[in-house]
């Protein structure tokens, strides 16, 4: 990508805008008076419609035109916020995203979105009884009405921000609003225009005069100057006949003038709408004030650059430190130790970039409940929380077409219409909550329904059915829910739309696993379902601590780990399988890593255990030695070995050689099994 094409850079601007607008709108429909929601829509519309003329979105401008003068209409008070205008704004606001990311294909159905519009504004005006008018010819045709007795000539002056320009503002499309309030005449001010070895071409050093016929064009000004009101000098003051005369001498005269100075008016009544600070010259060498950008674009692919850069960083620092470890010069150990704090402190504030707040993928899925509601005609109430958790930029990215399956899952299957929750008891008007909340070394990300929850015994009969399961087969309800992710398998009686052809569920188990995470589904009949990716923080560097267990070497995420304890005496040498161990009162069920891995050489004497945690389960590992922390860069495994699920990934250690990462949450999820079977074979 080009980054300094200037429709790309629109084009980035517009999708945010965009982004800014749906969520403006859908606040809209549940605050329909909200003044604050109605201005920030119409900012965006004007925004938009701005800078697609002036990068050359001709036909966004166009039909953006009559979408924001509805709303201004909205901001004045002469048309009312309905259900119908936000449905026909979301729907336009669809397509102006297909004509800005493809200009030059050919889009159809705008005319039907404006035919649409026209009509509701109809509508909300109470114009039951009159044709359908474009808004845009209504108020181009405006101007040439009649003037009435009773205008006046209004002079305005104003010098833009010294960053205009560098924003985009283009003074002349500003001109041509105000020449849209009423007939003018403008005049420009050059006063402050330095000598030609001072001047910036980047700052706008002229001011401009415009003389404007009107019977009160305040709030038309305020419009036009919408974005640039806060940081310009701007004032307005009304001028009478007499003064009208002299303001055309004036006219006459500025051409001639070097600098135009605002005219005494000694007549009374001047009624003042708006007086900022007088103009003060700048001194021609001085620079301009400019503010500094507080954000800066950078693409993906150069974050996903310097990630590599640092890891191999981190990879030669490891090299470097055990090389220092190994020798008795005191200044190369301090080199060592200082460049490990060097390239910790650039590997966190690397990682601090890629860090995105899931609020905005959370933001997404609005639309996506609201058009859900209106197809199944099933009211919905969404909420979020969490939306300040961060996880990193890339997992954020392909996270959103698993949360897509699930929560349609959820509206489709799980809620149920309105008649059916009012006979059950329930409010008729269905939850879904999505939250996402740091749990130990992971995210966890839950998607909620108040439903009917799942119907075990027809999953397990579409099982049987699809022959993943025999009849005989002994199985938890949670491992029944967790066929559901079976490719090709749904319980729907009929394809729609929206589900019932099996693929969706099985997108997200294959994506949540590329992911290195995991899905709980918990269920309860009548109260709904839960269903929980638990993922990493991130996918390229974490800390790690590095164990050995026979020969090999191995190492755990350090955010998971909770304690390390010595393996007490008296627990057979000999045992089999897992078991338990007293940790200040609580049984925490351990795994010997020997056997997990199939180690044949003779244990340590003395072997600790390292308390590891996932979610709400622990467990204790067995190893034979702990060796220390390190800096470690995640390498995913090959596709020959990426069905072992002991293991998450690999990373280098400083001597060359490679060391798998424990993946703790199958792990626990082992412990946590046998606590299962222990309970289970107790109570049978």
């Amino acid at each position: 990508m080009n980054i300094s094409d200037p429709s790309e850079t629109f084009r980035q601007e517009a999708r945010e805008l965009l982004e800014q607008l749906e969520a403006g709108l859908l606040d809209l429909e549940q605050d329909p008076s909200n003044a604050d929601l109605i201005n920030s829509t119409f900012r965006a519309l004007h925004t938009i419609k701005g800078s697609g003329a002036m990068f050359g979105f001709t036909a966004v401008a166009e039909f953006v035109h009559e979408f924001e003068t509805a709303f201004d209409q909205v901001r004045k008070g002469q048309s009312q916020t309905n259900t119908a205008l936000i449905r026909v704004a979301l729907d336009a606001k669809d397509h102006i995203h297909l004509l800005i990311e493809s200009p030059e294909s050919e889009i159809s159905g705008g005319d039907e979105i404006l035919t649409r519009l026209r009509a509701v504004i109809a509508g909300v005006t109470g114009k039951d009884d009159a044709p359908v008018v474009s808004i845009a010819q209504e108020v181009e045709h405006e101007p040439a009405a009649p003037v009435a007795a009773s205008r006046s000539i209004w002079r305005l002056e104003f010098y833009l921000p010294s960053d205009a320009l560098i924003y985009g503002t283009n003074p002349l499309l500003l001109l041509e609003e105000l020449a849209g309030i009423g007939p003018t005449t403008v005049t420009a001010l050059t006063g402050r225009v330095p000598d030609l070895a001072a001047l910036d071409p980047e700052v706008p050093h002229i001011g401009w005069r415009v003389d404007i016929e009107a019977n009160d064009p305040t709030a038309a000004i305020d419009d036009v100057f919408l974005f640039l009101r806060d940081n310009m000098e701007l004032s307005l003051v009304r001028l009478d006949d007499a003064v009208a005369a002299a303001a055309q001498a004036d006219i006459a005269a500025a051409a001639d003038e070097v600098a135009l100075d605002v005219v005494p008016v000694a007549v009374a009544p001047v009624q003042v709408q708006n007086q900022a600070a007088k103009p003060r010259p700048a001194p021609a060498g001085d620079a301009p004030d400019r503010t500094a950008a507080s954000s800066l674009r950078v693409p993906a692919e150069r974050l996903d650059e310097l990630m590599d850069r640092v890891g191999e960083l981190v990879i030669a620092q490891a090299r470097l430190s055990q090389i220092a470890g190994l020798s008795s010069d005191t200044a190369l150990k301090t080199i060592a130790e200082e460049l490990e704090r060097l390239s910790s402190g650039l590997r966190d504030t690397t990682m601090g970039i890629r860090m995105v707040p899931i609020g905005t993928l959370f933001s997404r899925f609005r639309r996506l409940i609201h058009d859900l509601s209106g197809e199944l005609g099933k009211p919905i109430e969404f909420i979020t929380t969490g939306e300040e958790t961060e996880l990193d930029k890339t997992m954020i990215e392909r996270l959103a077409d698993p949360l897509v399956h699930l929560i349609r899952n959820s509206v489709d299957h799980g809620l149920e219409s309105a008649e059916k929750r009012i006979a059950a008891g329930k409010p008729a008007k269905g939850v879904v909550r999505l939250s996402a909340v740091y749990s130990g070394a992971e995210v966890a990300i839950s998607v909620t329904d108040d439903g009917a929850g799942l119907n075990t015994a027809r999953i397990r009969a579409k099982a049987e059915e699809n022959g993943l399961i025999t009849p005989e087969a002994k199985l938890t309800d949670q491992e029944l829910h967790h066929l559901i992710f079976a490719p090709g398998f749904s319980t729907a009686k009929e394809v729609t739309s929206l589900s019932g052809r099996g693929v969706g569920m099985d997108v997200v188990k294959r994506t949540i696993d590329s992911l290195r995470g995991t899905i709980d589904v918990a269920s309860k009949p009548g109260e709904g379902s839960i269903m929980t990716l638990r993922l990493p923080l991130t996918l390229a560097i974490i800390d790690g601590m590095l164990i050995r267990v026979g020969n090999g070497r191995y190492t755990i995420p350090l955010s998971a780990v909770e304690e390390c304890v010595e393996l007490p005496e008296g627990i057979e040498a000999h045992a089999r399988g897992r078991n338990f161990l007293d940790i200040r009162g609580a049984l925490v069920p351990y795994l010997r890593l020997r056997e997990v891995f199939g180690t044949t050489s003779e244990p340590e004497p003395h072997q600790k255990v390292v308390i590891v945690s996932s979610g709400e389960g622990r467990v204790g590992l067995v190893v034979d030695q702990i060796i220390g922390n390190n800096q470690t860069v995640i390498k995913q495994l090959s596709k020959l070995h990426s069905g072992i699920k002991s293991f998450s990934g690999a990373t280098i250690l400083g001597d060359g050689t490679v060391a798998l990462i424990l993946d703790t949450a199958h792990l626990v999820a082992s412990g946590q099994s046998y606590v299962d079977r222990t309970i289970t074979g107790r109570a049978a």
